[in-house]
């Protein structure tokens, strides 16, 4: 069962995280852009199984399903909002943890079956690596898009999101490692380097904490995640 999890988690990370644009998320309100998105998860989780459409058609279904509600149900003010996109993913979770106990033995009767045991580790790191530097921005926009209004000393370009990427897949490294001693280390290093922007301005001070706890705290729970599942490989 894990190895069928394990595609089709890292099919749908792709698809969520790493195939859909900016565009297609502005855009996912037209049936022409959610049908997009709908054959990107069918191809990415029938390629991830090796086979299998009948399992790849119920997760796409299953997936559609939940983005239509999100999209067309939901105000904007909600729509937009990190308990949304908790739940949203929780969903999919859900969906494909159902699909994986209905046909516990999807990817062993695909075409990388000969291969499993050297692939679903990959699979789980690279799921995981998506879901903690990817997934976790986007948690953290969306935690602090309600500060958005507020003014804050701007720095380079997409630096903040750049600087959000880098930390949390060192927190990721460390824990994979087996060294999350070095998570201090690394807190204390950027505890220094923001000392300058956090003391000018309460504000700033404030924002700078509030998202570095946020993307560190966000890291950690993918990070052990990410390990749960290594360690379930039999």
């Amino acid at each position: 069962m894990i190895h069928s999890f394990a595609a089709l988690l890292l099919a749908h990370m792709l698809a969520d995280f790493v195939l859909q644009t900016r565009w297609m998320v502005q855009h996912k309100r037209h049936p022409g852009v959610m049908a997009l998105h709908g054959v990107l998860v069918f191809a990415l989780s029938f390629g991830a199984l090796g086979g299998g459409w009948q399992v790849a058609l119920f997760v796409t279904v299953a997936h559609l399903v939940i983005d239509a509600l999100k999209t067309w149900a939901l105000p904007d003010r909600l729509r937009t909002s990190l308990a949304t996109f908790l739940a949203d993913q929780a969903a999919h979770l859900t969906t494909l943890a159902a699909a994986a106990l209905l046909w516990p033995g999807a990817a062993a009767a695909g075409i990388w079956a000969p291969w499993l045991a050297m692939l679903t580790a990959p699979a789980i790191g690279v799921a995981g690596t998506i879901a903690t530097v990817l997934a976790g921005g986007h948690a953290v926009g969306l935690l602090m898009s309600r500060y958005s209004a507020e003014e804050v000393p701007q720095g380079l370009p997409d630096a903040g999101r750049l600087i959000g990427q880098l930390e949390r897949a060192m927190i990721l490294l460390l824990v994979m490692i087996g060294e999350p001693a070095g998570i201090g280390f690394l807190i204390a290093a950027k505890s220094v380097l923001r000392f300058d922007t956090a003391t000018k301005e309460q504000k700033a001070g404030e924002y700078v904490i509030i998202g570095t706890l946020a993307s560190f705290a966000w890291a950690l729970a993918a990070a052990h995640a990410t390990m749960a599942l290594l360690a379930a490989i039999p």
